[in-house]
């Protein structure tokens, strides 16, 4: 079975996007170069990345960190898996700061987890970006999103195009002079020249969208 790495050769993203489509590859010579993300060399526990994006859904970064934070110091411990989680109830998890549904979903990962449901980086390498979605979607309160930014962001996988992402479709709008953003689908059949570097010419759309925009500072996009 073939193995997946981490990462993927920038330079020939670049090179690949900007001679395949005219209107991106202007985009990318304005902005220049993206460097690898250096978090596709760092190992990490898929389950502590799904529990920390949980606790981060639907608040800003800053009330998501204290929150985080006081569940840390709670289990006396920086990683969430079954057995930290274990440490607390839900009455503690709610005097963290952690909603009812969030803490449904918490202890939902942690069984899955439990029951060896749960791919390790190990296993994830075997797996295609689809059979890892299909993995951990079923897990409460993750959606296609939240697996999407982990493949992009911790795996490096090359070929993710989040088409329900607002940004991604800002910049394709902005990327083509639409007066409306793309449709998701429209936008799958749009990034099929940008294969099998379509994570590439993410990064590029949310830059774009985040200049298109006026934005100050770049849209965090994913949680740590």
């Amino acid at each position: 079975m073939p193995r997946h790495a981490r990462g993927f050769d920038v330079e020939a993203a670049f090179d690949h996007l900007s001679r395949r489509d005219g209107r991106l590859g202007a985009w990318m010579r304005r902005l220049g170069p993206i460097p690898r993300d250096p978090r596709w060399r760092k190992p990490f526990d898929p389950v502590d990345a799904l529990a920390r994006a949980i606790l981060y859904q639907q608040l800003s970064g800053k009330a998501a960190a204290t929150i985080v934070a006081r569940v840390e110091a709670a289990i006396g411990s920086d990683r969430f898996h079954c057995d930290t989680l274990a440490r607390i109830d839900d009455a503690g998890l709610r005097a963290c700061g952690v909603s009812g549904n969030k803490i449904l979903a918490l202890r939902d990962l942690a069984a899955r987890e439990a029951r060896g449901e749960i791919p390790d980086l190990r296993r994830m390498s075997a797996m295609d970006d689809d059979a890892i979605v299909a993995a951990l979607t079923p897990v409460r309160g993750i959606g296609r999103w939240t697996v999407e930014m982990m493949l992009m962001f911790r795996l490096g996988r090359p070929d993710v195009l989040p088409v329900d992402d607002l940004g991604i479709r800002k910049g394709a709008q902005a990327v083509d002079k639409l007066e409306v953003m793309p449709a998701p689908k429209a936008l799958a059949e749009r990034g099929e020249r940008w294969g099998p570097y379509r994570t590439y010419a993410s990064l590029y759309l949310w830059r774009i969208a985040d200049l298109a925009s006026g934005a100050k500072d770049a849209t965090k996009r994913s949680q740590e």
